[in-house]
């Protein structure tokens, strides 16, 4: 056991509401009642679970909301391409009609991993929806089409054979199935945390429910084999609300060199590096980001 890591213990039983978009039944999660709203937003894989240990914290002063994005967790998984293209841009357009229908005003954003490139979409596309963003371990979308050119190119070359690969609709779920094990679940959280004991029975089992659903394997294969659309630097610049960025400092997946540069843009008004950490620090150590993000949210109130 890690000797620095304490945590109060909170409530991790939220009633899961639905709302319907586009006629497809969303999941959220929702806590307090009262002040300004906050909505969490997952990454990858994940789902508004994520935030099982920031919503009632958070809720304490805030209005919070965690929600599924379609294609994750509890909610909706349609065929791509037939019925729904999974792009940041689709996703980013959820989470705006979320914060009109659901929360009813324009809301703070936190986004953790690729929930950071659909916060900064929304806002984007959505000025009104948004009154800032916080990024948690933005994903850098290493692998975009536009970053293959720096990189080698086996590795290039081997990205695009995989991508092309799951385009097989049997290979595909093949792949998917391998990966939906416990076991193997276990072993990638491992590798994303710095804290093994806060990789739990209840995560494993949380990430691992929504993979029996309907259309799962088709899902992940999708965004797996997506390199379009856009990447942090060509989103920061348009925000229409200050950003916040915190970067757990031992992500394997997102390097922290690589995310201060993104503290460069005027719109971020500043990049805290939490010591230790790795890619999920809300989850992790909710502890530490729980105060950075109620302080934050209240000197912009």
């Amino acid at each position: 056991m890690n000797p620095s890591y304490s945590s109060t213990p909170v409530s991790t039983n939220f009633e899961q509401k639905t709302w319907t978009w586009r006629n497809f039944p969303i999941a959220y999660q929702a806590y307090g009642n009262q002040g300004a709203a906050v909505v969490m937003i997952h990454g990858f894989g994940a789902s508004s679970g994520h935030w099982r240990k920031n919503l009632p914290v958070l809720g304490k002063s805030f209005r919070c909301y965690a929600l599924d994005l379609i294609g994750f967790g509890a909610s909706a998984k349609p065929i791509p391409g037939e019925e729904i293209e999974y792009t940041f841009e689709t996703w980013g357009q959820q989470v705006a009609d979320f914060c009109r229908e659901v929360v009813g005003d324009s809301a703070f954003l936190v986004g953790n991993s690729i929930g950071c490139i659909v916060a900064m979409q929304t806002a984007v596309d959505n000025p009104e929806s948004s009154l800032g963003v916080a990024l948690l371990n933005c994903s850098l979308r290493l692998l975009h089409q536009s970053k293959r050119a720096e990189l080698p190119w086996y590795r290039s070359m081997g990205t695009s054979v995989v991508q092309w690969l799951l385009g097989n609709k049997w290979i595909g779920q093949l792949f998917f199935s391998q990966l939906a094990q416990p076991k193997v679940v276990r072993k990638i959280l491992l590798q994303a945390y710095r804290r093994p004991e806060a990789v739990t029975d209840e995560l494993v089992d949380m990430l691992m429910a929504p993979a029996v659903d309907v259309g799962a394997a088709e899902v992940f294969t999708a965004f797996t084999r997506y390199s379009q659309g856009p990447l942090p630097e060509d989103l920061l610049p348009l925000l229409p609300c200050s950003a916040i960025i915190l970067w757990g400092t031992e992500d394997p997946w997102e390097p922290i060199e690589l995310g201060r540069d993104l503290a460069n843009f005027p719109t971020v008004e500043k990049f805290v590096p939490l010591e230790g950490l790795g890619h999920c620090p809300q989850d992790e150590a909710p502890e530490i980001v729980n105060p950075i993000l109620i302080d934050w949210i209240g000197t912009h109130l």
